[in-house]
């Protein structure tokens, strides 16, 4: 019976292991350290902690006496089938028990991003760019991340998500990576893209770009490649050719239609991120996500049987979605597309069954309807609004309200203004009336070139517009860490666009300020906003270059 006992199959904590499903960052180091990964038993005891990941600020010291003995599994039968891997080469491996840790603070506060568990030269590009504390999202979702799982990372807009996902990725994959984690790299092996990040519009995908790129630093921006709509797509193609990038981000459209055409090769890849996911899973792009999850890598837990397969061909790919809302749209998804995933939050850490669906299941449920519906819409807007915010609205004529909104910069003296409209056509004519008031300004808008939104937007950041005019297309994904003023010159449409347009302002924790400039008979909008989304949207008025609050006098 011992000669049939398959030295690849494990059991620790009472649950089914394999070494391979640990991050490769941590094969070597977790070997002798004591840290393995979560059994079932444990996700169901509630929200999770640094602790209960196994991370302590100090895990390399930990004493190797305390290693337990690993129990081998009687028969291949005893694991689920879609837990059961591979090791690489059938090698036997021992893998330490770690012994539970009491939690001395609040779920996932980390002080520093040595806490984290990221290599040594990756702490050090931090430093070098002045990221030293992690955001509470970064904390809860850059542990978890590195354990393997796939994830659904959410919290509100402008806490940090992009870099929650980016170091993760960095930690793998690029010059910063832990030697232990060089296991894939064999001399003469064709370079294939390791990680694929889909983002739903042309301005976000060039925001992770940089953002990628200001980790690496300049000697090492070949590591990452756009492939965004609207850019030259021949010029891309042989930029992949000649760069051989570890990692893409781009929209879906042209991303799959590169994929398509043979040039992007994707079955190796290890990481498949979708930001903004909910954007993702419209209509519009439903055939090239798709082709997306068809060709990046392989599901993980999905069946690898089978030589002649092209699926076992496939390296197993770790999914991570990216929202500040989840809706039952992307529950759904990340069940589909993932293994067993988990939802990320600020403060906790859960499997996504715990998590309570947003949206409509059983059409004939007494909890469907509108008044249902109307709720979870209500709640997805307020996990989107960023705390740290004040809310005013003031009342003016329709041709008064552009020199109303130039009072109120004056008055609040902000230096980086961001004002949405509803129509496209009337930004150019509001830009027109704020320059010949001796005010910097500018539109961005989907009918301008890249060309001139990357202009616009470069220009918009080093200060030279004060004033940015657009429509709902800069309400999501654009990151200016400086806006400190977000105006609606005209209401939006419900709660939930509210709720993105404000999150341009207050972002990482910065104080920020949202005015909504209506007409009288529009105030009860407003006050329709403030109920839904249970923050206080005071009235206010702009005398003598000082924003006075109605509330209060």
């Amino acid at each position: 019976m011992n000669a049939l006992i398959p030295s690849r199959l494990f059991v620790f904590a009472g649950e089914s292991f394999c070494f391979q499903k640990l991050p490769r960052v941590y094969r070597s180091t977790w070997f002798h350290s004591g840290v393995f990964s979560l059994s079932k038993a444990e996700l169901n005891q509630g929200p999770l902690t640094l602790a209960s990941l196994g991370f302590k600020s100090e895990f390399q010291n930990t004493d190797k006496s305390k290693v337990n003995k690993v129990t081998e599994l009687d028969s291949p039968r005893d694991v689920p089938k879609s837990r059961v891997k591979i090791v690489r080469n059938n090698e036997k491996k021992v893998v330490g028990v770690r012994k539970m840790v009491e939690a001395e603070m609040a779920p996932f506060s980390a002080k520093s991003f040595s806490e984290l568990g990221l290599p040594a030269l990756l702490i050090e590009r931090l430093e070098i760019e002045g990221f030293t504390v992690p955001t509470d999202i970064q904390s809860a979702s850059i542990p978890t991340i590195l354990k393997n799982h796939d994830v659904v990372i959410q919290s509100y807009t402008g806490s940090g998500k992009t870099l929650a996902y980016i170091l993760p990725i960095l930690s793998e994959i690029g010059p910063f990576k832990n030697t232990a984690s060089n296991y894939n790299d064999e001399p003469g092996k064709k370079k294939e893209i390791e990680a694929v990040i889909v983002a739903p519009s042309r301005e976000l995908g060039m925001q992770i770009v940089r953002e990628f790129e200001k980790i690496l630093g300049p000697a090492n921006r070949k590591v990452v490649q756009q492939l965004v709509g609207g850019a030259n797509r021949t010029r891309q193609e042989e930029a992949l050719k000649k760069n051989k990038p570890a990692i893409v981000v781009g929209t879906p459209g042209r991303i799959a239609e590169i994929s398509a055409s043979g040039r992007l090769h994707t079955h190796g890849c290890s990481f498949l991120i979708l930001d903004e996911v909910d954007e993702l899973l419209s209509f519009n792009f439903r055939e090239d996500m798709h082709r997306i999850l068809e060709h990046v890598g392989r599901r993980s837990g999905a069946n690898s049987q089978g030589s002649e397969n092209a699926q076992a061909r496939r390296v197993e790919r770790q999914l991570v979605m990216v929202s500040a809302t989840v809706p039952f749209s992307v529950v759904r998804a990340a069940k589909s597309w993932g293994c067993d995933p988990l939802l990320v939050k600020a403060n906790k850490v859960a499997p996504l069954d715990s998590v309570p669906l947003m949206g409509p299941v059983n059409p004939r449920g007494p909890s469907s309807g509108p008044t249902s519906n109307t709720t979870s819409q209500n709640q997805t807007a307020i996990d989107t609004l960023p705390p740290s915010l004040k809310h005013y609205y003031c009342t003016s004529r329709l041709h008064h309200k552009v020199d109303m909104l130039r009072r109120c910069v004056h008055a609040l003296d902000a230096k980086f203004v961001m004002v949405f409209m509803n129509h496209t056509k009337q930004l150019r004519d509001v830009v027109f009336k704020l320059k010949a008031r001796g005010m910097n300004a500018a539109e961005l808008h989907g009918d301008l070139g890249k060309l001139g939104r990357s202009t616009t937007l470069k220009s918009f950041k080093n200060g030279e517009i004060r004033v940015l005019v657009t429509n709902e297309l800069s309400a999501r994904g654009l990151d200016i860490a400086e806006c400190d003023l977000v105006v609606n010159l005209d209401l939006p449409t419900d709660s939930i666009h509210y709720a993105h347009r404000a999150g341009r302002t207050g972002r990482l924790g910065r104080m920020g300020t949202v005015v909504s400039i209506c007409e009288e008979p529009e105030v009860f909008v407003v006050k329709k906003l403030e109920k839904q989304l249970g923050v206080p949207i005071l009235g206010c008025d702009f005398i003598e270059g000082k924003l006075v609050d109605k509330e209060k006098s």
